[in-house]
């Protein structure tokens, strides 16, 4: 579990592509401070395993679902990347739970600054905007981030300077891809809500509803 506090920008050392599939070497600084091997590393949102240190860069395999998911399928020796280690139990949780499991991306329309702010216009599909929520969280490339604003087809950030200077995100322009994760517990209150009526192999009804949930809560 990633907390989508990005920890440094490092940088693509190496790509060995295959058909479908590809073998991807970061490197970075801070987080070889105890990084070992089999260890979980957020590389632009996307949970890879470190499976080879050497120095100050770690190799990870990216299967085919990946590259069809996200932006890394992209990235180019020298492309800047963000970075995160997996969350110590007994760490700081300074942003929102980030599984680094991505759900799709989405390209960035607009970039307009407001005083020491930028807002950033994403356009998104409709399977992740259904799942957004203004003043909700969504990681996009592993940032934690709360959304600013929504409309149709598209929704809106506003980063501050030290999320600027901390990633790669104000670096990006117009038309690139972006990789975006929905708020996982609000994934699975959907999915809660879109079983219906039944268990499996039981005919009993859910009485998971929104009453329930305003009851207990969660909205």
């Amino acid at each position: 579990m990633f907390t989508g506090i990005v920890e440094e920008t490092g940088s693509v050392a190496a790509v060995e592509r295959g058909t479908r599939s590809s073998r991807m070497y970061v490197r970075g600084e801070k987080i070889f401070s105890d990084l070992a091997l089999g260890d979980s590393v957020s590389v632009n949102g996307v949970c890879l395993t470190a499976d080879a240190i050497d120095g100050h860069v770690f190799a990870a395999d990216v299967m085919p679902e990946t590259l069809r998911r996200s932006n890394l399928g992209a990235l180019t020796v020298g492309s800047r990347v963000n970075l995160e280690r997996a969350m110590a139990a007994g760490g700081r949780f300074g942003g929102h739970i980030v599984s680094g499991h991505i759900d799709g991306t989405g390209t960035i329309t607009e970039m307009k600054r407001e005083e020491n702010a930028v807002w950033v216009t994403i356009n998104a599909p409709d399977n992740i905007l259904r799942l957004v929520i203004e003043k909700g969280s969504i990681a996009i490339d592993g940032i934690s981030l709360t959304v600013a604003g929504l409309g149709d087809g598209f929704f809106k950030v506003s980063v501050i300077p030290h999320t600027g200077d901390e990633t790669i995100l104000l670096a990006k322009h117009k038309g690139d891809v972006v990789n975006l994760e929905n708020d996982v517990i609000g994934k699975y209150v959907d999915r809660l809500l879109s079983q219906g009526s039944s268990s499996p192999g039981k005919g009993s009804t859910s009485s998971v509803d929104m009453a329930f949930l305003a009851e207990n809560g969660f909205i």
